[in-house]
């Protein structure tokens, strides 16, 4: 962990936001400027996305001394995740809270990140063991993204995770708010297909930054499955930009913090 420079923990507290989406794009945004110095740890133990959603299914971790090393993704992104080490697609993780948090500890521990600019925690949903582990185990948390949806139910879940990480002392450096708002490409008119507004609104009345609102679009749903996310295979989109420009004003915040 020494030799990482920010490590940044996302989170929602709600499943199916797009934590993993946010996730990925973001650490391929980063790559961009910082190729083969930006890695992903996949927290999710039971439920990990990152290796699909990037392309790198099948790669595994490789060992040697001095230890263990990541798998390598596109623009040399390093990638650890729970999906690497399972037989198949079908082989559940059937375990308790304490062996779970081990395996996060070995993650971090006892895997070679080498030198890092980035490293990018992607959480499962909820506040227990795995996000209790990854808070309490990481030396300097750099902060917490939270991601969350416009909706009432996920803007009522993603409360309580920012109360989390504001009772662990973890600094929150803001929202990103996911599928808000569909434009129409052929007549360019603007929907909202989910209840806008939810990521202002907790911004707002919680006094955290807004870091963005990400359009729904259904090509970051299919390049996602595809193993190329939005920001590569489609970098002129408007949810690309809107990657981008949320990667900048991390870059921002965290230079802020420096600053004596």
């Amino acid at each position: 962990m020494a030799k990482i420079k920010h490590k940044l923990v996302v989170m929602s507290g709600k499943g199916g936001v797009g934590k993993s989406t946010v996730t990925a794009n973001l650490a391929i945004t980063l790559a961009l400027k910082y190729p083969q110095r930006v890695g992903i740890l996949d927290a999710d133990i039971t439920g990990p996305t990152i290796p699909k959603m990037l392309g790198v299914r099948g790669k595994g971790l490789q060992a040697g001394p001095p230890g263990i090393f990541p798998a390598l993704g596109p623009r040399g992104l390093k990638i650890v995740s729970m999906d690497f080490l399972l037989p198949s697609d079908e082989t559940p993780v059937i375990w308790r809270g304490p062996l779970k948090s081990s395996a996060i500890r070995q993650f971090l521990g006892e895997i070679v990140w080498g030198n890092l600019e980035y490293l990018l925690i992607d959480l499962p949903p909820g506040t227990g063991d795995e996000a209790l582990t990854v808070m309490q185990s990481i030396p300097k948390v750099d902060g917490v993204i939270i991601v969350t949806i416009p909706s009432e139910v996920s803007e009522l879940v993603v409360r309580k995770a920012i109360s989390f990480a504001q009772k662990l002392n973890t600094p929150i450096l803001g929202i990103v708010e996911n599928m808000a708002g569909f434009t129409c490409p052929s007549c360019g008119a603007r929907f909202e297909v989910l209840r806008s507004g939810a990521g202002r609104r907790i911004a707002e009345q919680m006094g955290i930054r807004l870091l963005g609102s990400i359009p729904l679009d259904p090509r970051v749903s299919e390049t996602s499955d595809q193993g190329k996310p939005i920001v590569e295979a489609y970098p002129d989109s408007p949810a690309s930009k809107t990657f981008q420009e949320i990667a900048e004003t991390l870059e921002e915040i965290l230079a802020e913090k420096k600053e004596p």
